[in-house]
């Protein structure tokens, strides 16, 4: 083992590494592979998806399916950068689905729900 001072962008880090030898056997990992990206949802003829405008953490999901809305009501309160961010509704209409849960982590454009 062999120790190292590292300095990234001004912050000095301690490292510590092992030598290998030629032909020595170490244990290797299996690569990794991405798990396939979900497939986005698509809202039916007439319908709006809400989807989330920053990556976040759900703190609350205000509404259920077959909830009528009006423009204007706080849907899901998103939670990014410590900041609470309420996702109103852009129009009048029914829920037809909610894809997100209390607590759930979400992506920038991921579907929140579904307004018809």
């Amino acid at each position: 083992m062999k120790k190292y001072l590292v300095n990234v962008n001004g912050t000095d880090y301690e490292i510590t590494l092992e030598e290998v030898k030629d032909g020595a056997d170490f244990p290797k990992k299996a690569p990794q592979t991405a798990a396939p990206a979900p497939a986005a949802a698509t809202a039916p003829a007439g319908a709006e998806n809400v989807t989330a405008p920053m990556p976040g953490t759900i703190l609350s999901v205000n509404v259920s399916a077959g909830q009528s809305v009006r423009k204007g009501d706080v849907l899901v309160v998103l939670e990014a950068m410590k900041m609470e961010n309420e996702i109103m509704a852009s129009r009048d209409g029914k829920i037809a689905s909610v894809a997100v849960s209390k607590g759930s982590t979400v992506e920038t454009g991921s579907v929140l729900c579904v307004i018809e």
